[in-house]
């Protein structure tokens, strides 16, 4: 029998990884994986803000990083910088004023371990209700957009020539991450965040073939890293974020072998 926390842990990890799934997708696709790594780090600000004005963390850390995903839509169109210096900017001035607000604020005490590497063991029921439900929300509000958030992923010009406004979806699609690292903080933590966005995304694109598969896919090795982290992290006394993470990973090394044709030399053997 599973002791309540354990439970409520490894249904906290399959609902994030169910999430994760589709959007990371997406971030493989558009190559917006730092732009992941930038409202992470808004989160740290985010946070701060909450214990300081007795707010909702989960609600802060949205406000804050959906600013900040909307601030670099409006620098694309205002400034002639790169995307990766724009990302860079952003992610270092953010947490560098979450830090200071941090130092300056001192009656604030702050688990920073678990903040940084999340701790999924102490996720209550509250949490599910906000990572099923919001999670839910995220998932089809993702598929409302789909289409024209694919066709601007492919070709920008050609989507706007076909009407489908994929401007606007970029936008919402940058404020569903916002909402995503909001939910997942408790579970994976901020650093850790976005590699669970991108690297089952990263295996599922080795054995996919069509993006719908890719998605579908990508949510399936995520909850398997999920479910073989946790296992793991009790069987080793190890961090259960950086844990979970590791077996995406070895996932994701396994993806890169050459199953087709490992399968096609049994089958030659065999006959």
């Amino acid at each position: 029998m599973f002791e309540d926390f354990l439970f409520r842990a490894f249904v906290a990890g399959i609902g994030l990884a169910l999430i994760t799934g589709p959007l990371g997708c997406f971030i493989v696709w558009r190559r917006l994986s730092y732009f992941g790594d930038t409202l992470a780090h808004s989160a740290l600000l985010g946070v701060v803000i909450a214990y300081a004005l007795s707010f909702n963390i989960v609600l802060s850390v949205f406000i804050i990083s959906g600013v900040i995903s909307l601030s670099l839509i409006y620098l694309q169109k205002k400034t002639y910088l790169p995307n990766d210096a724009l990302l860079g900017l952003l992610a270092h001035s953010v947490l560098a004023v979450g830090l200071v607000l941090l130092g300056i604020l001192s009656f604030i005490r702050i688990d920073l371990m678990g903040l940084l590497f999340g701790d999924i063991l102490s996720v209550n029921f509250n949490d599910l209700l906000i990572i099923w439900i919001g999670g839910i929300i995220v998932l089809c509000i993702l598929v409302l957009i789909w289409r024209p958030l694919f066709a601007g992923t492919v070709n920008l010009e050609l989507a706007k020539a076909e009407g489908l406004k994929p401007e606007l979806s970029n936008t919402i699609f940058t404020l569903l991450i916002a909402a995503v690292i909001a939910i997942s903080i408790k579970i994976v933590g901020i650093l850790l965040i976005t590699g669970l966005l991108i690297i089952p995304a990263s295996a599922s694109r080795n054995l996919s073939s069509t993006p719908i598969q890719m998605a579908v896919i990508a949510s399936i090795i995520g909850v398997i890293s999920v479910v073989l982290g946790l296992y793991s992290s009790m069987t080793w006394n190890s961090s259960t974020g950086p844990t979970i993470l590791s077996l995406a990973l070895i996932i994701f090394i396994l993806t890169l072998l050459p199953w087709k044709k490992l399968l096609i030399s049994k089958k030659k053997i065999k006959s």
